[in-house]
């Protein structure tokens, strides 16, 4: 396991590198996940890119600060990772509030963006009633009185199985993530507005959606 102080919180992250002059490819993971998730993708890539991957503050096995947190915390953090790293230039693939992180790391440090790769994501998700009620849901219940009806979001009826061990293994990763990282990430959603800088983007961006 591979970890960083950077902003004064510890990250978990891996890197996995690739021959010289190959690109790197950085995945930013949505809310309530590690980067586990994106363990079916990599074993595809490797050799073929740097590949970075991070537990974003709050999340997996990095520090989980008592929030609430801003877009501009995830965004300050996944920067502070790359110059530790010493990547100085990267296509950052985004699912959810990473496709936010990464819109806002184009805002703040352009020069580090080669490219983006938008999953599933927007400029901005959501209303602030929906978030508020999330993190009070939250705080009161627990990460288990939303697992359903995320799962119900994430997947299929058919993998949503009871017999499903890997639908099972999903749900306990959403179940056991720490409820002060899950709501301080539902409030920096709630209050990041990315619109403009989706408008003016002057790198390359592929947007993927899944049904």
């Amino acid at each position: 396991m591979q970890f960083a102080q950077i902003n004064g919180i510890t990250l978990h992250y891996q890197i996995i590198g690739a021959p010289e002059g190959r690109p790197v490819l950085v995945f930013a993971n949505s809310l309530g996940t590690d980067f586990r998730i994106w363990r079916d993708v990599i074993v595809r890539l490797v050799g073929e890119v740097g590949i970075v991957l991070y537990d974003k503050r709050g999340h997996g096995l990095s520090d989980a600060p008592d929030g609430p947190y801003a877009i501009d915390d995830h965004v300050a953090d996944l920067a502070g990772l790359l110059d530790h790293l010493e990547i100085r230039k990267a296509t950052i693939c985004g699912l959810s509030v990473g496709g936010m992180i990464a819109l806002g790391l184009f805002r703040d440090r352009p020069e580090l963006v080669r490219s983006l790769i938008l999953c599933d994501t927007a400029p901005k998700i959501g209303t602030e009633k929906l978030w508020n009620d999330r993190i009070d849901t939250v705080r009161d219940k627990g990460l288990a009185a939303l697992a359903d009806p995320v799962m119900e979001r994430w997947f299929t009826a058919d993998f949503r199985r009871p017999d499903n061990a890997e639908y099972l293994g999903y749900r306990n990763m959403l179940t056991r993530q720490p409820v002060a990282g899950y709501a301080g990430t539902c409030a920096a959603i709630r209050d990041a507005d990315l619109t403009d800088v989706a408008r003016t983007l002057t790198v390359p961006a592929s947007c993927v959606v899944g049904d």
